[in-house]
């Protein structure tokens, strides 16, 4: 059993254009896979003339019939995000029913908000879990909760009428109403195996930032680590050249030693001198000396070797753990294009025109529309347009004065689409005008073939 994700945010200001941005992806965050963010969808359809979601929420406002005049510190505007676990949302994507998940998180919405209230929708499929970014305008009606305090209280105000239409974002995000709206979200979502988090629990959610944050720590550990092995192997190889070379020159010494007493030893035996006792005494000490040298020696290689075996030991570790990590990714990366690819599929056989539609969006764009006229042209609206048009054909462009365009069905192939211009396929119509500049250029340029200065 997995739990619910729900985050409500205030949002004040005549425009909530930062979250605007970040919602329609007309800025990337850090966290975003950009190649995959034509997989996310506006779940809700504007009104004819609102373009975006900033002119979603001016549109309620202005159409909802305030008389009260919206002060600028006013909350215009409610962000909630819809989600649960990571690990839930991609059973749910596994299973088919995120489209169904989508559909019952709309009508809550619609349900405790309604339906005119709830502007705009954004499932984003392009993060590392799937959510829905949800804006709400805070519409009410009926008294407003002081004043009806004010009455409780006995004292005397003036009295509004009871189903006048406000602004307030105040009414919808009190106390009692945040815990019924987790209540009733966790009751939506029991059919995905789905929960509410235990009441009044002190844990939050980690953050995106938070996340990374943590991840860089620990790596920047593990490499410290690794840089602290490293040099404590190459001080104790130094100790060791600096040992070899004490044992050499002392190995050397013990030489001329035990030569001076063999020679001594000869004089002695000669002289019957007592030097030759006091002689072979240094050459012991000496030796043991040296014997000493050479378990000191050994010790350090044990350590030596011990430090490269455990250096070894994290080394293979960090790359196990991160062929883990990449092996995962992976695998996540070809689930989601095996989905994208069934959902394609899927589109194809439901919807015929469906390829159709993402060749005409890329003519569309080719030709010199911006990715909001081509929107409009897709969807099967008529767009009005003045400017340049290109002409791939005949490589250049050709200006238009205002005239109306619209995708239809191409007159030759009905399981085809075509642009058309004024009722006339676009193809046509670049044919017409280069026809035109033809003869134009053609005028010009007859006379001066005929004329003396100029030789063709």
């Amino acid at each position: 059993m997995g739990y619910i994700s729900i985050q409500i945010n205030k949002a004040k200001g005549s425009a909530d254009t930062g979250a605007s941005d970040h919602i329609e992806r007309k800025t990337t965050p850090k966290n975003a896979d950009p190649t995959r963010t034509n997989l996310n969808r506006e779940l809700v359809q504007f009104p004819d003339g609102v373009a975006d979601r900033t002119e979603a929420i001016s549109h309620r406002i202005r159409t909802a019939g305030i008389r009260r005049k919206i002060t600028p510190d006013q909350v215009r505007a409610i962000r909630i995000v819809l989600s649960g676990t990571h690990e839930d949302m991609v059973r749910v994507q596994d299973e088919g029913r995120l489209g169904e998940w989508c559909d019952d998180n709309l009508q809550w919405l619609h349900r405790t908000f309604g339906r005119e209230n709830t502007v705009s929708a954004v499932l984003h499929m392009d993060e590392h879990t799937p959510h829905i970014h949800a804006t709400v305008v805070p519409i009410v009606t009926g008294e407003r909760r002081k004043a009806k305090k004010k009455q409780a209280d006995s004292k005397r105000t003036y009295r509004k009428k009871a189903n006048a239409v406000r602004l307030c974002a105040d009414d919808l995000l009190t106390r009692e109403r945040l815990v019924a709206y987790h209540d009733s979200y966790a009751a939506a979502m029991a059919k995905y195996g789905l929960q509410r988090g235990i009441r009044g629990s002190e844990a939050r959610h980690t953050t995106t930032a938070q996340y990374y944050r943590d991840l860089k720590r620990q790596t920047g550990e593990l490499e410290a680590n690794v840089r602290q092995l490293q040099t404590e192997q190459e001080q104790a190889e130094h100790q060791l050249d600096e040992v070899r070379k004490e044992i050499k020159l002392e190995k050397l010494e013990a030489a001329k030693t035990e030569a001076k007493t063999a020679l001594v030893a000869k004089v002695g035996s000669l002289l019957g001198s007592g030097k030759l006792k006091e002689l072979e005494a240094d050459n012991r000490t000496l030796q043991n000396e040296v014997a000493a040298r050479d378990e000191s020696i050994e010790l350090l290689q044990q350590q030596m070797e011990r430090q490269q075996e455990e250096y070894q030991r994290q080394l293979m570790e960090l790359q196990a753990k991160h062929r883990r990590e990449m092996s995962d990714k992976e695998a996540e990366h070809q689930r989601e294009v095996s989905f994208l690819k069934s959902i394609i599929r899927k589109a194809k056989k439901w919807f015929p025109l469906f390829q159709e539609l993402v060749y005409m969006e890329k003519f569309c764009l080719k030709v010199g529309f911006n990715e909001r006229q081509t929107a409009t042209l897709i969807s099967g609206k008529p767009l009005f347009y003045e400017g340049e048009l290109y002409s791939e054909e005949h490589r250049r462009k050709f200006t238009t004065e205002e005239a109306s365009f619209q995708v239809v069905k191409d007159p030759k192939d009905k399981s085809k689409l075509a642009l058309a211009i004024n009722g006339q396929v676009i193809g046509e119509w670049f044919k017409e005008q280069f026809g035109r500049l033809f003869s134009s250029v053609k005028r010009t340029v007859e006379p001066l073939r005929r004329g003396k200065g100029m030789g063709l």
